[in-house]
């Protein structure tokens, strides 16, 4: 099976399908900035109405695997690995 690549942009869409269902407002009216830290890994500064919330890695993989099922129709459970890609920026690769 190939690889499959989830760029930055497909990354934020899910991490706001993912907030919008927890907060139970509309995908629309959420924020993403994703980030990467040395120290920390990855995670992704999300607001709802002015409102912070972070996510760490598990909660964004969580995202996708709501997104992988739900949009792309695709096992929602292979292995999801995080990478900050050079020229792409933050990207997901799935086995």
């Amino acid at each position: 099976m190939e690889k499959l690549i989830i760029l930055e942009q497909d990354i934020i869409n899910a991490i706001c399908v993912y907030v919008a269902r927890k907060k139970q407002v509309r995908p629309e009216e959420v924020e993403v900035e994703l980030m990467y830290d040395d120290d920390y890994g990855f995670s992704a500064e999300v607001y709802v109405h002015d409102r912070k919330q972070v996510l760490i890695t598990q909660n964004i993989i969580e995202a996708l695997r709501l997104w992988l099922d739900e949009y792309l129709n695709l096992d929602p459970y292979i292995g999801l690995k995080l990478v900050l890609d050079e020229e792409e920026g933050i990207i997901a690769i799935g086995k």
